[in-house]
């Protein structure tokens, strides 16, 4: 009997990696702002044509939010590796910091900031699924510097404040600022001073 021939493949697989290619959007979209980048932008940074763009990603418009969702992903397995609940309440927050602070002012590259913070802020008063992801990354946000802060005062570390909501609230503005002190060309060395001032009050000075 006769073996049956292979199936054959349908269509060309794509010549590109979806994982790259979306972050290079993502890079484009962070140095310029959603407004001012180009659709020729994001093909010369992806090195895709634009009915390839299309095909795999959607319109600018949803490349974009794409890439808000990649990098509220990455930040949220950031958060998630850097709060143990393991050590003291100012360890894993220092190490938060640390690691926001190495995203902010990423050596080789333009001051950045957040990418979050530094084009959702400005797409948001207006597009409403763009405040919609901004709102859940800042609420996400809240509520891991919250938990973080129940579990020390379970615990029974002291804290300033009894009203962890508020400390939470805090915290998200702390990293909020450094993010667009950065973004303005502030040095690492400066940050982190303003970063250990601020969590001074939050948690309370180092023992």
């Amino acid at each position: 009997m006769a073996q049956a021939a292979p199936a054959k493949r349908r269509g060309r697989p794509p010549a590109y990696d979806a994982d790259v290619a979306l972050n290079a959007a993502m890079r484009t979209f962070w140095k310029a702002g959603y407004a001012a980048t180009s659709l020729d932008d994001i093909t010369a940074a992806t090195g895709m044509n634009r009915p390839s763009l299309y095909a795999a990603f959607g319109d600018k418009h949803a490349i974009y939010l794409k890439a808000l969702e990649r990098y509220a992903a990455a930040a949220q397995a950031a958060f998630g590796a850097a709060l143990t609940f393991t050590r003291p309440l100012r360890e894993d927050f220092d190490r938060v910091f640390a690691s926001a602070l190495d995203t902010y002012t990423a050596t080789g590259t333009d001051a950045q900031g957040c990418f979050m913070i530094s084009t959702a802020t400005v797409e948001a008063t207006h597009d409403p699924a763009v405040r919609e992801a901004l709102t859940a990354s800042l609420r996400r946000m809240d509520a891991a510097f919250e938990g973080r802060l129940r579990f020390a005062v379970e615990q029974g570390e002291t804290l300033p404040s009894a009203d962890l909501r508020g400390l939470a609230g805090m915290t998200g503005a702390l990293l909020h600022t450094i993010a667009i002190r950065a973004r303005a060309g502030e040095s690492r060395a400066d940050l982190a001073r303003l970063v250990a001032s601020g969590l001074d009050l939050i948690c309370g000075p180092r023992g």
